[in-house]
């Protein structure tokens, strides 16, 4: 599928999706094919492949607070040694990378429930409300 498509189908701004592929492609999630029938597949399979791995690449590493990121330099930050709330920090990232990370591409697909969130809104054609056909998110 190109992007121009799922921009039309998702109504996102292709120039954002080109950003989102590109950042993708860098990070061996995806490949490109150039041409009339070109577009983007994933390098893997989708059960091979987390969410963690995608957020990863597109945000960078998931840390609610500086000081339990993984690039934290010790000393950084003047309440280190007394922080009472560290702690609280440090499981909460551990949970969200355990989640993102047992979480894969494919159960995102199979979970259709989660899929119509992410859905979007119905399209309105000549001040009619229809449907979008429902398509493969990846």
């Amino acid at each position: 599928m190109s992007l121009a498509e799922v921009s039309r189908i998702e109504h996102l701004p292709l120039s954002y999706l080109e950003q989102l592929a590109a950042q993708l492609r860098r990070g061996g999630l995806v490949d490109s094919t150039r041409g009339v029938h070109g577009g983007y597949r994933l390098t893997r399979h989708p059960r091979s492949i987390s969410v963690l791995d995608v957020v990863r690449v597109v945000e960078g590493e998931v840390a609610p607070v500086e000081c339990v990121a993984h690039d934290y330099v010790p000393g950084a930050c003047i309440r280190e040694g007394d922080c009472a709330s560290q702690p609280l920090w440090r499981r909460l990232k551990d949970s969200i990378d355990a989640v993102l990370s047992q979480t894969t591409l494919e159960e995102l697909v199979a979970d259709h429930t989660l899929v119509q969130s992410f859905a979007p809104l119905p399209l309105i054609v000549g001040g009619v409300s229809r449907s979008v056909p429902e398509v493969a998110h990846v």
